[in-house]
């Protein structure tokens, strides 16, 4: 878990744990994301904060929702994202947009049900997930290293043809599938030409 105490990892739980039954008791359509959802895949836990994926529209519903539990709320100048901290000042961002690409129904529907820090919460599915790590690497943000480990403990939880598909255009999410395969952590893939994302 790197430099992260057990300490630090127990208080990100317990407020994925409060804010998570929050969002799920109002109705938000929303599904874990980021390190917490690679977590409840069972990959080790890297955990700096919560992250909900979530449908633009139910925005507003999900910020009234965690103000009602005590949370402080934050518009930031990204226009992809708002943040909420707890009590204690641990983040959840609420992501509404992905790589550029919203937050669609489809891929909240896609996200299955995983039991995580002993609440069942909608997990973004292992493919989807892995695409909204890749994608965003650029020259600026191109750190392999951290999503191997990661990776590797999801790999066979991933349709790695969908994901060669979608990269395709990218050269860095791209060169991190040959990567992949070059290091025997999945089998060469066949890229579909018809596959979209979300």
């Amino acid at each position: 878990m790197g430099s992260h105490s057990h300490e630090v990892t127990d208080a990100i739980l317990e407020t994925l744990k409060r804010a998570g039954a929050g969002l799920k008791e109002a109705g938000v359509r929303f599904a874990l994301a980021g390190g917490c959802a690679g977590y409840a895949r069972g990959a080790a836990p890297s955990l700096h904060d919560v992250d909900f994926a979530l449908v633009e529209e139910d925005v507003p519903l999900a910020l009234k929702t965690l103000e009602s539990l005590g949370f402080r709320t934050a518009k930031p100048p990204e226009d992809w994202l708002v943040k909420a901290f707890d009590e204690e000042g641990v983040l959840v961002d609420l992501i509404f947009s992905l790589a550029d690409r919203p937050v669609t129904e489809a891929m909240i529907a896609r996200a299955e049900p995983i039991n995580t820090a002993a609440l069942s919460l909608p997990v973004l599915e292992a493919t989807d997930l892995v695409i909204s790590w890749i994608l965003p690497l650029s020259e600026h943000a191109c750190d392999y290293g951290s999503l191997l480990p990661m990776v590797r403990a999801m790999r066979e939880q991933v349709d790695w043809d969908r994901v060669a598909s979608v990269a395709a255009p990218s050269p860095y999410a791209s060169t991190f599938v040959t990567l992949l395969e070059r290091l025997h952590i999945i089998a060469p893939t066949t890229p579909r030409p018809d596959s979209t994302w979300p």
